[in-house]
């Protein structure tokens, strides 16, 4: 039996929480987020989680096994709970102050990216190589 890959797992839990948060928001908070005037922060916070979670899970598709497939978990990872995370405390009234860890959740995922790029091509050179 083969070792399941932590990023897969990692991505499917994230992706499973965004359905739940998704039909949160549209049924128990949707009051609340009306009066807030926050309906397209939390629906972008799910998207955005929802994408990023299956990104994790490509990760684990694509991965290497290399130092570089961690940095790409670990940014994916960072990038979710900081900029979906934020946007769900700012879309609940929070404090104010969570916004501009925002863009330092934009960041992290824009990282994963790239660093899933490489991996990518980096895979790809090393099939070639074979």
């Amino acid at each position: 039996m083969s070792k399941s890959n932590p990023s897969i797992i990692i991505g499917a839990l994230f992706a499973l929480i965004a359905v739940i948060l998704g039909a949160f928001g549209a049924h128990a908070l949707k009051d609340s987020l009306i009066h807030n005037d926050s309906t397209e922060t939390w629906k972008t916070a799910v998207d955005y989680q929802m994408w990023h979670a299956l990104a994790l899970i490509l990760c684990g598709l694509v991965s290497t096994g290399k130092r570089l497939s961690l940095v790409c978990v670990c940014c994916f990872t960072v990038g979710i709970l900081l900029f979906s995370g934020s946007l769900y405390w700012l879309s609940l009234d929070g404090p104010r102050w969570l916004g501009p860890i925002t863009p330092l959740g934009g960041i992290s995922l824009i990282t994963g990216w790239a660093c899933l790029i490489i991996e990518a091509l980096s895979k790809r050179s090393n099939k070639a190589h074979e």
